[in-house]
């Protein structure tokens, strides 16, 4: 989105030009702030965000800590763009302890217990590291920035995992629900010992609970490249949310958890892989996937 376009989308829909960029980031998305604290978000239209808006927009209502959209999403070429609050401020929480894991848990208990009242249109399709349920020919769904890369030098391990844990989910039979789909712990800001921000409402998902639990449960310790947190950790993560949510998993829910705990992270070795970067998911997969594989009944 060119500087033009977003001074004239903000005169028409926010009621004021911006008066700098504060920042800007591109992910999915890009983001832009300006002078009056409000964000402008432009991502590919792909369909999704209205949905994902409106989610964000009922979350905020409901006294969920999350960015207040401003605005509708609006088509704006290929684009589709909206503006929120400008939430800044607070920190990180680092670490991947079992303490920590369940610190988390409980602000995703929280989220999808908020998000269970909402009914919204299905923002499919689901982001790339949590498509698992593609209909793409091959392991992978389709990305061309990554598929176009040599595909041999992703170690055989992390397909293997890759392979077997998308078996298994894709046999589960489970129904499908609203949730947050990339909890990681860069996208959520602390503050005074309560959680302050929940960021990334473009990554919201729609797939079974379990398996959103289960990957926010191999997720939530990622603060900066992407790692797979120790297997107790993941375990208390899942232990804690079923405990808050007042909801045991069957048996069948919970090895769908342990391999959706798996998918991002063979998604992101992957990408390490394909990228030449140092293995960081890489190595944790390595070390833990023959264990979370039994788990997962894969």
């Amino acid at each position: 989105m060119r500087e033009d376009e977003l001074t004239s989308w903000c005169r028409r829909h926010v009621g004021s030009e911006p008066a700098e960029v504060l920042f800007r980031l591109r992910s999915i998305s890009t983001v832009f702030g300006d002078g009056r604290d409000v964000v402008v978000k432009a991502r590919p239209a792909e369909g999704r965000a209205a949905a994902c808006v409106a989610a964000q927009e009922w979350l905020a209502g409901r006294g969920f800590p999350c960015a207040r959209p401003i605005t509708p999403v609006v088509a704006v070429g290929a684009l589709d763009v909206h503006a929120e609050e400008f939430r800044p401020g607070g920190e990180m929480l680092r670490g991947d302890s079992p303490e920590v894991a369940v610190r988390y848990a409980e602000v995703f208990a929280w989220l999808m217990s908020e998000l269970a009242g909402l009914v919204v249109p299905r923002p499919l399709p689901n982001p790339r590291w949590v498509r698992w349920d593609h209909g793409d020919p091959g392991l992978w769904p389709v990305i061309p920035f990554l598929d176009e890369r040599d595909q041999t030098v992703v170690p055989d391990h992390v397909v293997e995992t890759a392979v077997r844990a998308r078996r298994r989910l894709l046999a589960a039979d489970l129904p499908c629900v609203l949730g947050h789909g990339d909890f990681e712990a860069q996208n959520l800001r602390w503050r005074g010992g309560g959680i302050w921000a929940v960021h990334d409402w473009d990554s919201l998902t729609w797939q079974p609970e379990a398996a959103l639990a289960g990957a926010a449960s191999g997720t939530f310790a990622s603060a900066g490249p992407p790692t797979l947190p120790p297997i107790q950790s993941s375990e208390a993560f899942l232990d804690a949310y079923q405990r808050i949510r007042q909801r045991p998993f069957t048996v069948e829910e919970r090895e769908v958890a342990w391999a959706a705990s798996l998918w991002p992270a063979a998604h992101n070795a992957r990408w390490e892989a394909l990228h030449g970067d140092p293995p960081v998911c890489g190595a944790a997969l390595r070390a833990q996937a023959a264990e979370r594989l039994r788990r997962a009944g894969a």
